[in-house]
């Protein structure tokens, strides 16, 4: 399972990265809530813990972005403080949880496993576009009902732009999705990816999927 941790306090994020890995989790770590709003709108998680004081957008904006822009990741919201207002605002903001710190990180862990319960059977298997359609599970791809071989790294940008539901991805949040380090402005390795997944995606249909968005980046859409 994959969990998004966005916090700021590089002792709390360490100490969740290292409980969380040890009970089988695969973690990514944010340390502002823009960057934490570019993971969880661009790669796949299966639950997000966050902080409300955050630099650059705090944690009920992220939280009621990530809503806005159709994202549904189960998230739990940590605050130093627990009075019932903030546990309200934040519920309200689209959180599925709230921990007042200090907190048990076995209670974290417990809350953790029954949100992923609670939503294990309200996540989709198949992710579909028109007539494309990308098994999650196996990373099966058909067009029209015909499979499409694909590599790893081209599922993985696949997925990445799917999940995006005709947003525009950039080209540095896809390679930080994909291939999961810092953005080389000076490479051209998404464009390449992106012209050999087009080639196997579109090629051969009337209806182009993959759309080149001028200076932004990419989408996965039926209209440009």
């Amino acid at each position: 399972m994959k969990v998004l941790i966005v916090e700021d306090d590089q002792k709390t994020a360490a100490l969740l990265t290292h409980a969380l890995s040890q009970e089988g989790f695969v973690v990514t770590h944010a340390t502002d809530g823009e960057r934490g709003l570019r993971e969880a709108l661009t790669d796949s998680y299966d639950a997000m813990v966050t902080d409300i004081m955050l630099p650059k957008r705090d944690g009920l904006s992220l939280v009621g972005a990530m809503r806005k822009e159709g994202c549904t990741t189960p998230v739990i919201m940590l605050s130093a403080r627990g009075e019932v207002e903030q546990r309200v605002e934040g519920l309200n903001a689209g959180a599925d949880d709230y921990l007042a710190k200090p907190f048990a990180m076995s209670e974290l862990v417990a809350r953790l496993r029954s949100l992923l319960r609670r939503n294990a059977g309200l996540r989709p298997a198949v992710l579909t576009l028109n007539d494309l359609a990308y098994d999650l599970t196996t990373r099966e791809t058909r067009r029209g009902g015909k499979r499409i071989e694909l590599s790893s790294r081209e599922s993985l940008l696949l997925e990445c732009l799917m999940r995006a539901e005709g947003r525009v991805v950039s080209r540095r949040d896809i390679i930080e999705a994909v291939w999961e380090y810092d953005f080389d402005p000076g490479s051209n390795l998404v464009d390449v990816y992106v012209r050999r997944l087009r080639e196997k995606i579109d090629r051969g249909h009337s209806t182009p999927l993959i759309q080149t968005v001028r200076g932004l980046g990419y989408a996965l859409r039926l209209q440009p």
